[in-house]
């Protein structure tokens, strides 16, 4: 029996089986196929995207020895639903009609706690060297702070200071390379590790640990240019 399937789309590899005499054959690209099939033989026109289709073999079928197949699409509809919250786009509306939960803090549970800027790894080295007074002098009692006294003798509190004021130093530096580098050297064409170079010389400056301290971009900019000039005059001098 052979036979043509129209369909929307994807006329090829659609199951053509005949149920009957188990005989099985799939369409081609075109739709076309060929399976045995004699009267009253059932044939069963399958695929996942279309709605499936019996046909049972009559005498005017055998005697036109063809079959035409109309196949509809196969269209899943879901009923609507909502995932989580419906958000309007406010936010503050939005936060309050969250399930979420913030993270518990030491205020929930009654024990004091560090509100400031975090401290780096340095910072927290010093701060455990150095911490508390030296002496606490209470009534019939003193206390002495015998961890911060060691740490100074043994010149530990002072390396560790140093490390402390170079990591500000280094993070005020690239901070500052970061935001000005573009700006101070547009005009010339120089390569990236002499810039460096530049911004480690004026982070040696007394001046500049102020003004990173200040934070005060106009100030900082007017300062680098002065450093940056004064050297290319102190420069033309010296080859005169």
């Amino acid at each position: 029996m052979k036979g043509k399937v129209i369909a929307s789309s994807d006329l090829g590899s659609i199951h053509i089986l005949n149920i009957t005499a188990q005989e099985f054959t799939v369409t081609n690209d075109k739709g076309d196929f060929v399976v045995p099939a004699k009267l009253n033989d059932t044939i069963l026109i399958s695929s996942i995207q279309y709605i499936p289709q019996n046909i049972v073999i009559t005498e005017t079928t055998l005697k036109l020895q063809y079959l035409t197949i109309n196949l509809e699409d196969r269209v899943n509809e879901l009923d609507e639903v909502v995932v989580g919250k419906i958000l309007t786009g406010d936010l503050l509306l939005d936060i309050g009609n969250s399930d979420a939960k913030r993270d518990i803090n030491f205020y929930d549970v009654g024990i004091p706690g560090y509100v400031g800027k975090p401290k780096t790894q340095k910072e927290r080295k010093l701060y455990e060297a150095d911490a508390g007074k030296t002496f606490v002098i209470l009534p019939l009692f003193v206390g002495i702070n015998i961890h911060k006294i060691l740490n100074k003798i043994s010149g530990r509190t002072k390396k560790l200071k140093s490390a402390v004021k170079l990591e500000e130093q280094v993070t005020c530096m690239n901070k500052v390379k970061s935001e000005f580098s573009n700006m101070l050297f547009a005009d010339y064409e120089i390569e990236e590790h002499l810039k460096t170079d530049f911004f480690y010389y004026v982070a040696e400056d007394p001046k500049f640990e102020i003004l990173c301290k200040a934070d005060n971009d106009f100030e900082m900019y007017e300062f680098l240019l002065q450093k940056l000039y004064m050297d290319e005059t102190e420069n033309i001098e010296l080859k005169d």
